[in-house]
């Protein structure tokens, strides 16, 4: 007599009938009933930022840090998670990603920092102490060292205090006369702002020239000023001993990443100046495995772009948000590229404020605090409200446009009623 084996039918059943429903799937629902395979849809998982109660903004300003400065690429976020699964000396990734990066660039060094801000600070530590393991470990503490850095009173900006981190003093200088007097036994560095390289009365070629024939190493902050691509090796070129950018700006690499470019001896003092050295001034701005090999993707990426294919989708993106945002009547138009520095297509907007009752400060702040908030530029030119295209995503364009649009028609109907 055959004896029934309930747990060996119960296995039978449950694989046949887990088959049965792998099938099911592939079924038309009208087999079975809409509601017997109805489920409820899974919410879809909210980003990091929502979860946060962080707002996401679009961002039509360009490359700034506070905006957290531009989105990573693809292949630059795999090369990150991908460095990200190893352990490796610091210090060998920085020789090795810096040999890659002056090759790619044709420099004679560079090294990867914690932003052009970091840069600054080890480009200056490595003017003042060179490969001196007793004056790395002194600063900012400088006494009997060359601790003066020459820089012309109109490039004095915000970022100086990286180099004056350092323990150096600023020593002003406007003329070519008053550089000349300015040089002494304690200069240490002559610190060139590129950004402003059209204001004061000493240019990038006559600064260079000086150093040169001074003895004095000049540097060049030079950290938004790509594209163009050029750029990127031009200045070392041009006789900068050395230059930095900001490696989360136009590179899209890490925006906790810059780069340092030039001689190799200062290279070589800025590493030793900096993590994972202890007892240096640099060990606080520690750059990870993650981002060197992030920016060397990056690099490698930027250097591969179509800038051209690039520079006509900008211009596209901006037709569109000209002829939609004109369409609105008493609103003018016109197109600027910045000579230096977020070197890209603009479109900016212009209006009578009396006769429409809206300030542009005024639409500046509605388009921020609207929905989906736009980040713009207000004052930042002098051709009135402005936008680029630089940092969106694709499709952002019609969005910004029809934001702008929406505020300039409220204003209108406001102005109407009132």
């Amino acid at each position: 007599m055959a004896i029934f084996d309930w747990r060996a039918s119960r296995r039978n059943f449950l694989a046949t009938s887990g088959l049965f429903s792998s099938w099911a799937g592939f079924l038309p629902r009208r087999l079975f009933g809409a509601s017997s395979t109805a489920r409820p849809r899974a919410k879809k998982p909210s980003s990091i930022y929502e979860r946060l109660g962080v707002r996401t903004r679009i961002n039509a300003k360009g490359t700034y840090t506070y905006l957290t400065g531009s989105l990573l690429p693809p292949e630059v976020a795999e090369a990150m998670t991908d460095a990200a699964q190893h352990y490796v000396l610091i210090e060998e990734l920085q020789r090795a990603v810096g040999a890659k990066i002056s090759s790619l660039l044709g420099v004679e060094a560079a090294c990867v920092t914690s932003g052009a801000a970091g840069a600054l600070t080890l480009g200056t530590a490595a003017c003042v102490t060179g490969s001196d393991p007793e004056k790395i470990k002194r600063l900012p503490e400088t006494a009997g060292m060359k601790n003066e850095v020459i820089i012309q009173k109109a490039h004095r900006y915000g970022f100086d205090h990286a180099v004056r981190n350092v323990g150096v003093r600023l020593v002003e200088v406007e003329t070519e006369d008053d550089l000349e007097r300015a040089i002494n036994e304690k200069t240490a560095m002559m610190h060139f702002l590129n950004e402003a390289q059209n204001q004061g009365k000493i240019g990038l070629e006559k600064w260079v020239e000086v150093g040169k024939r001074r003895g004095i190493p000049t540097f060049n902050d030079a950290a938004a000023d790509v594209p163009p691509v050029s750029h990127l090796s031009d200045y070392n070129k041009m006789g900068f001993d050395l230059v930095c950018f900001s490696g989360g700006k136009g590179l899209r690499g890490p925006q906790c990443s810059g780069l340092l470019l030039g001689r190799k001896d200062l290279i070589d003092a800025a590493l030793l100046n900096n993590n994972p050295n202890e007892d240096t001034i640099g060990r606080p701005m520690k750059v990870g495995k993650e981002e060197i090999a992030g920016l060397y993707v990056a690099l490698e990426r930027y250097l591969k772009v179509d800038h051209e294919a690039e520079w006509k989708a900008w211009e596209k993106q901006l037709d569109l948000m000209d002829k939609e945002v004109t369409s609105v009547p008493g609103i003018h138009t016109g197109r600027f590229v910045p000579e230096v520095a977020n070197h890209v297509p603009h479109l900016y907007f212009q209006w009578d404020e009396t006769a429409l009752g809206l300030t542009k400060a005024e639409c500046v702040k509605q388009l921020e605090e609207g929905e989906p908030s736009v980040v713009c530029l207000g004052d930042d030119y002098p051709y009135g409200l402005s936008v680029t295209p630089f940092m969106m995503k694709p499709g952002e364009e019609k969005i910004v446009a029809l934001r702008l649009k929406q505020v300039f028609i409220e204003a209108q109907k406001k102005r109407a009623a009132g």
